[in-house]
């Protein structure tokens, strides 16, 4: 994890305001988020692994799944996630219901070696993505 200090650190937003920003920009809602937490990720690169930057909030003022919810911006990270190549399963006996809780391959590293060349990449998204929300 490396992280990338920005002017949006700190920032209050209307979380369905800033969805409507960050989504046509290639942001999408990260898979971790809570009642009182969450991320937008945008995902940089997939050629050696999965590389993001993440940009984590908090809910300041109501609950991520409410109407009106203000969220304040942390301090946005370059996150990579390392999956084992290769790796082709027989699946032919695994049942429905087993299936349903086993269809994503677990990261071999959730906080890999991040690839030098898009550690500028992530920086220059972080000033794109202030930009944007000025």
């Amino acid at each position: 994890m490396i992280e990338i200090s920005s002017t949006i650190v700190g920032k209050h937003y209307d979380l369905y305001k800033l969805e409507q920003i960050l989504k046509p920009i290639g942001y999408s809602i990260g898979g971790n988020w809570d009642y009182d937490h969450g991320s937008f990720d945008y995902k940089i690169d997939d050629e050696e692994g999965y590389q993001f930057l993440r940009v984590p909030f908090k809910a300041i003022d109501g609950q991520l799944d409410s109407r009106n919810c203000t969220v304040e911006l942390q301090t946005p990270f370059l996150l990579s996630h390392v999956y084992e190549s290769g790796i082709d399963h027989d699946h032919s006996e695994i049942g429905n219901a087993s299936a349903a809780f086993n269809q994503f391959q677990e990261p071999v590293d959730k906080d890999g070696t991040f690839p030098e060349k898009d550690i500028a990449k992530g920086k220059e998204l972080v000033k794109e993505l202030e930009s944007a929300l000025e």
